[in-house]
């Protein structure tokens, strides 16, 4: 049976939530593996509609056992409040996992975010201000606090106030602010420590063995391909790995136990924050994107610049992850346009790059190349396979197909569960 990596293929917010909760009954584990409460997935069942931003989307079905991987930094007043919110909803959420070497977001690492932020000004990255940064820095500067450090106070002590000899000076001599105690950061950690102790696994070892016995595991990115840490428009990028090799550190499975990479993609672009974006729409038509698409980041509610499909990132989004599958979502908010322009090159300088050119200023620069194809008008959201769909329609996706690098397997026709055509089996 398979091992899945679930990644997105543009800046975020594709539809990855949707696309996990999808496979809901074929799966056994549903695992993330890096960010944190960032970003979030809207899943829509049936006239429920639910928006997670640190949880595994799998936590919504029945039978799955949602795992949050050593990758994931967790603010856990938000778990807990994700946690009582879906239980409070009739949720069964007793299966939940978390990793032993999951790091914590102390309550000083939100601080320093958004003063760092503040203090940047017109060279300001875009991050949430939820101290995801901070965090992933003080893990690879191993002062990071970890959730099994929660179970020996004596650790955690001498960890916070290592920390802290830093963090201090830098709030009270560079940002002004007050200085944060040891005593506080304590108290705020461990309010939450017996709740989450059953939760507490050593979730590497829970993986292998469930692969071992031959059940499917899914691994669901956080982010997307272009804002990876390594792989993205960087330095307007998050703060850990969010393509497909991230799942192999932040779950603590090996490579070659991955049997497929699927890519979640929108049929046009969107991104939240600072940073380039060559397809980005100014116009009215821009504005038209960002209404018909409901266009506006789940965790902190800011509006999604909108553009057109960009093929170059979708062929680059295919290579670094070794996409098997693609999943287009959102077709359904092209409807109505006479004429759909889809990016299939760049020009920069008079230079044509039909792939991601490789350094950051000509990206900066570049002048999207478009091709136009027909729209259609009919409504697709009713259609159930592909065949249904306008001619149009299908001749986009095919189009999508082609110059895309991946086959795309399933279309997004509506935001319910079960608007979806399916083209291809990636499962088994």
């Amino acid at each position: 049976m398979p091992a899945v990596v679930v990644v997105g293929a543009q800046w975020g917010d594709e539809g990855k939530g949707k696309a996990t909760d999808q496979f809901g009954s074929e799966v056994d584990y549903v695992v993330k593996f890096n960010g944190g409460n960032n970003a979030g997935h809207t899943v829509v069942i049936g006239e429920e509609k639910y928006a997670l931003h640190l949880l595994p989307s799998g936590i919504l079905s029945p039978g799955v056992t949602p795992v949050i991987g050593n990758g994931v930094v967790v603010d856990l007043e938000v778990l807990f409040e994700e946690l009582d919110d879906l239980n409070a909803r009739g949720v069964d959420t007793s299966r939940l996992l978390v990793s032993a070497n999951a790091h914590v977001i102390p309550p000083y690492n939100r601080t320093l975010d958004k003063v760092t932020e503040r203090f940047l000004g017109k060279r300001q990255i875009g991050t949430t201000g939820r101290g995801i940064g901070p965090t992933y820095a003080d893990k690879m500067n191993r002062v990071g606090i970890r959730i099994q450090d929660l179970y020996d106070e004596k650790i955690l002590a001498e960890k916070i106030e290592g920390a802290l000899d830093l963090k201090n000076q830098i709030l009270l001599k560079v940002y002004n602010r007050r200085a944060v105690s040891l005593e506080e950061t304590m108290e705020s950690l461990l309010t939450w420590a017996d709740r989450l102790k059953p939760m507490v696994a050593d979730t590497t070892l829970v993986l292998n063995q469930a692969l071992d016995a031959g059940k499917t595991l899914l691994f669901e990115a956080g982010q997307a391909t272009m804002l990876d840490v390594d792989h993205g428009t960087y330095p307007f990028v998050t703060s850990s790995s969010a393509t497909a090799a991230g799942a192999c550190t932040g779950s603590g499975i090996g490579p070659t136990r991955i049997d497929s990479v699927v890519g979640v993609i929108k049929a046009y672009t969107t991104r939240v924050g600072e940073g380039p974006f060559p397809t980005e729409l100014f116009d009215d038509m821009g504005a038209y994107l960002q209404k018909t698409g409901g266009e506006f980041g789940v965790t902190t509610g800011r509006a999604r610049r909108c553009g057109w499909y960009d093929a170059v990132i979708a062929r680059y989004a295919s290579r670094v992850n070794g996409l098997t599958d693609l999943v287009l979502t959102k077709l359904d908010v092209l409807t109505g346009l006479e004429k759909v322009p889809v990016c299939v090159a760049y020009e920069v300088d008079g230079v044509r790059y039909d792939e991601m050119p490789a350094d950051q200023s000509a990206f900066h620069h570049a002048t999207p190349v478009y091709e136009y194809l027909e729209g259609w008008w009919e409504d697709i959201t009713g259609a159930r396979t592909f065949e249904e769909l306008p001619v149009n329609a299908r001749r986009y996706v095919e189009h999508l197909e082609a110059i895309s690098g991946t086959r795309i397997s399933a279309i997004g026709v509506g935001p319910q569960r079960e608007a979806t055509i399916a083209r291809h089996a990636i499962l088994g």
